[in-house]
C-alpha cells in the first residue's frame, strides 16, 4: 500500500498509511483554517517532504518512485493563489497546481514549471490559450485503473502547461476552468487543491531529483 499523510496546519490532525491520494473513508477531517499538507509516495527512495511554518513545504527528492508533495486547501476549487520559492529537478517532474474534483472524477495540474515532460500516458493537444498570467498549452490523457482519491479508477487528467517556465507568481484557477470548459472539459466537485512538487519514473526511464522551498501567499 502506498502511504501519504494529510495535515491540516494550526488543526494538529494527522492523517497516515491509506491509499493514494485520499479515499473517502479516511478523509474524516474538517478544515477550520490553515493549510492542507499532502505527503504521497509510492515505491520510491530517497524521498523527502517536510511540512513548513505557514504556507510552507520543501522537498529533497532522488528516487526511481513516484511523490507529490504539496500544500494547498481541502475543498480547493477557483482561487488565486500566490507563491515563491526556488525549484531545481532533473527527470521527470512537475512544480504545478494540482487537484482533483468528483463526479466527473478528474486529475488537474496547471504546470509552472518541469524538469522533463515525459507523461506515461499519451497527452491529446487541445490547443493554446493566452492570458495576463502567461501563455498555455492544454492537453488532456486517461489513466486506466490507477490510485485517485476515489481507489484504484479510471479517470480523466486536465493540463495547462505553461509555455515560459517560471517559479513564483499568480496563478487564478479559474481563468484555466474557464478555458478548459471552452474545449469541453468538464470539471465536477471540487476536492483538494495544493501547490505541489511531483516527481516519477517514466515508461523505460529513469527517475527523478531535485529540491524545492515553497511558499504560499
Amino acid at each position: 500500500m502506498v502511504q501519504i499523510y494529510s495535515l491540516i496546519v494550526g488543526v494538529g490532525i494527522l492523517q497516515g498509511a491509506f491509499g493514494a491520494p485520499q479515499p473517502d473513508a479516511d478523509k474524516a477531517i474538517q478544515e477550520r483554517q490553515g493549510y492542507y499538507f499532502q505527503n504521497w509516495s509510492e515505491g520510491g527512495s530517497n524521498i523527502r517532504c517536510s511540512n513548513g511554518q505557514g504556507g510552507s513545504f520543501s522537498a529533497n527528492w532522488n528516487s526511481r518512485g513516484g511523490f507529490v508533495c504539496g500544500k494547498g486547501w481541502s475543498g480547493g476549487g477557483a482561487r488565486t493563489i500566490k507563491y515563491s520559492g526556488t525549484y531545481n529537478a532533473t527527470g521527470p517532474g512537475y512544480l504545478a497546481v494540482y487537484g482533483w474534483t468528483r463526479n466527473p472524477l478528474v486529475e488537474y495540474y496547471i504546470l509552472e514549471s518541469y524538469a522533463e515532460l515525459a507523461p506515461n500516458e499519451p497527452w491529446t493537444s487541445k490547443g493554446n490559450f493566452t492570458i495576463d498570467e502567461g501563455t498555455f498549452e492544454v492537453f488532456t490523457s486517461t489513466r486506466v485503473n490507477k490510485p485517485s482519491i476515489e481507489g484504484t479508477r479510471t479517470f480523466q487528467q486536465f493540463w495547462s502547461v505553461r509555455s515560459e517556465k517560471r517559479v513564483g507568481g499568480t496563478v487564478t484557477t479559474q481563468k484555466h476552468f474557464d478555458e478548459w470548459a471552452k474545449r469541453g472539459m468538464r470539471l465536477g466537485r471540487y476536492d483538494y487543491v495544493v501547490m505541489a512538487v511531483e516527481g516519477y519514473t517514466a515508461t523505460g526511464g529513469g527517475g527523478s531529483a531535485g529540491s524545492a522551498s515553497i511558499t504560499l501567499g
